[in-house]
């Protein structure tokens, strides 16, 4: 049978790798998914997921995840959750809810503590000394506050056919508290159909939840459009439309998992993603916007890795 997953960044690919050895082993999507990104919320170095995620403005670390079942519609999400370890698994567990499967804020945290969930402090040290750098740039340069909005989405496909989708993000870099962006959001930071396929989105959430383009992916691989082809046509128009009625777009990235474990990604910005199935062993590539609204899709060099994990672990001045 076909399997596979797909996610956002190269943060995501020990999470693909874990979540295909899943699958492989006859494992189900839901727990492919929730291995997935918890993987990317454990890991401290991964500035914009979990543990490790950078805070609001007023050093408050919040985080937003959701998760969706494609063969029941079923969706559980939070946003603005503080000290919970994992947002993801208590989405996962709100999708279960038929009322009430969203929750922010106090409810939030309050919900995963009376269903069991690790209460910790998500905030390490070094997320707050970038906050305090950032904070000194501000104030000494008159910087743009805003840095970073990375969100983990990510798509399983298991072998009895069944698809999920899944997100999670500390969101923007010096957000205003409250305030939330596409990745809970269905239709917008994801959303997936077991008998057509899934989609994630990452990037600039107050321009992605001006197109709702994953909803919009997914109804056009229905349509017959292969993934690549949604991918490209819903990113790349939706750019267009929305430079010349809004003014500008921001950055915005879009990965695809069809039923039949084909993939796509689309992207205005430089992006780089996971994914692996039942023939191609778990990878890292990179894409660029192409020419004619199209893609250019190439897997990653070495040097780019060493200089990444250089990057993401140098010291904090």
């Amino acid at each position: 049978m076909t399997w596979g997953a797909i996610a956002t960044w190269r943060m995501a690919h020990d999470g693909v790798t874990e979540a295909l050895r899943l699958l492989e082993n006859q494992g189900t999507a839901g727990d492919a998914v929730e291995t997935l990104i918890k993987t990317v919320e454990d890991y401290p170095y991964y500035k914009s997921v979990g543990y490790g995620g950078l805070p609001n403005a007023e050093g408050i670390l919040e985080m937003d995840a959701a998760y969706m079942d494609g063969d029941t519609f079923k969706i559980g999400a939070v946003a603005g959750i503080t000290d919970v370890k994992n947002p993801i698994a208590v989405a996962r567990k709100l999708s279960d809810e038929k009322f009430n499967s969203f929750r922010i804020g106090e409810g939030a945290v309050k919900y995963a503590m009376l269903n069991g969930f690790e209460r910790t402090n998500m905030l390490t040290e070094r997320a707050y000394k970038i906050w305090e750098k950032r904070l000194r740039e501000i104030h000494e340069h008159q910087l743009n506050p805003y840095d970073g909005h990375d969100t983990v989405g990510a798509i399983t496909l298991d072998q009895t056919g069944s698809m999920t989708a899944g997100t999670s993000s500390s969101g923007l870099f010096m957000k205003k508290p409250g305030r939330v962006g596409d990745s809970p959001l269905s239709g917008s930071g994801f959303y997936v159909d077991s008998e057509i396929g899934g989609a994630a989105a990452t990037g600039l959430g107050e321009d992605l939840m001006k197109g709702c383009l994953s909803y919009e992916i997914v109804r056009l691989m229905g349509e017959g459009l292969t993934p690549q082809a949604a991918c490209d046509q819903a990113v790349y128009q939706f750019h267009d439309k929305l430079t010349k009625r809004y003014g500008k777009a921001g950055a915005f990235s879009l990965i695809a998992l069809a039923k039949n474990g084909e993939w796509g990604v689309a992207t205005n910005v430089e992006f780089t993603f996971s994914v692996g199935n039942e023939t191609l062993s778990p990878q890292i590539f990179i894409a660029q916007p192409g020419k004619n609204q199209t893609t250019t899709i190439e897997p990653i060099t070495e040097d780019w890795l060493v200089a990444y994990e250089k990057r993401i672990k140098a010291p904090i001045d």
